[in-house]
């Protein structure tokens, strides 16, 4: 009745379901016989019968008070600890560029190796997706590792997991997008490391993402206003990856994926201190693969 546990999270996903289950099994039955039971006893035995006055206890309307705030709270702080879990990747991670597109799942690994409605892993390391969509929303999820997030066009989401049995596992879109919102699945391959290494090296690629995206900056001329000396009209870009950026206005922003793509396509919307919203919009001119690029060439970038 439901797939097989295949990641670190999905034992800690359906114990908690389980837990949920339970619950409202134990009081939806509880609820049943109390009310067949008093419906029974306390009926109108005479036709003139008249109830009598009851007065309540303290001690049941204390009980029923406290019973089921305990319970709602072991289900909040049990609920936040999964989430929590879920939602915070570990630092070291095999990082994946997934962007989805009707109908299909094409993922970008950073060493060049392309696929489409597949992806191969290792077995026992964390793996994060940065997702995006080329057209509307998706949803990538993946029931035998318990993982589920949009996909949202014009924006970065992420998920991970720990696979920990080499197996295929169903891939799908949970998010009606078109027509053929049927036919959009795939597999997540799950390898041993030894043969994912192999698969890896087999692969036909054509450079990694960052080397892609140093030769796209190069052909965009973006080279003669970032330049490495502060002397460009645009800011430095070694180290900028991960750090605060100070903006016009008195703002700050975070040089994450998501500013790096947003900074690509609208430079006027967040423009750093000190310079001018000088710089073209690219909305248009480069698709999400070279998008990825570019970003994965300037989080490559180290300060120097």
């Amino acid at each position: 009745m439901f797939p097989e546990q295949a990641s670190t999270m999905a034992t800690r996903v359906d114990a908690l379901y389980f837990f949920l289950l339970a619950v409202a099994g134990f009081f939806s039955v509880l609820i049943a016989v109390l009310v067949v039971s008093f419906a029974v006893k306390f009926r109108r035995k005479t036709p003139g019968a008249i109830g009598e006055v009851v007065h309540g206890a303290m001690a049941l309307e204390v009980a029923w008070t406290v019973i089921p705030f305990t319970l709602a709270m072991v289900m909040f702080v049990w609920g936040a600890s999964v989430f929590f879990a879920m939602s915070r990747p570990p630092d070291e991670t095999l990082n994946v560029y997934v962007v989805g597109k009707q109908w299909m799942w094409k993922f970008q690994h950073l060493d060049g190796v392309r696929e489409i409605n597949e992806l191969h892993v290792p077995v026992g390391r964390a793996v994060k997706l940065i997702m995006t969509s080329e057209d509307v929303i998706h949803d990538v999820f993946v029931p035998a590792f318990r993982v589920k997030a949009d996909v949202l066009p014009g924006r970065y989401t992420t998920i991970w997991f720990q696979a920990t049995k080499p197996g295929r596992y169903h891939l799908f879109c949970a998010e009606y997008c078109g027509a053929r919102h049927y036919g959009m699945g795939g597999e997540v391959i799950v390898m041993d490391p030894n043969e994912y290494q192999t698969w890896l090296s087999g692969g036909a690629t054509e450079g990694s993402l960052a080397s892609a995206g140093e030769k796209l900056f190069s052909d965009l001329a973006c080279n003669t206003c970032h330049r490495p000396d502060s002397q460009g009209r645009g800011p430095v870009l070694d180290g900028l990856f991960g750090k605060t950026v100070q903006l016009q206005g008195g703002g700050t922003a975070i040089a994450d994926e998501a500013y790096l793509r947003e900074s690509i396509l609208i430079p006027a919307l967040k423009v750093t201190a000190g310079y001018q919203p000088i710089m073209p919009t690219f909305q248009g001119l480069v698709s999400e693969e070279q998008l990825l690029q570019l970003i994965e060439y300037i989080k490559s970038l180290k300060a120097k």
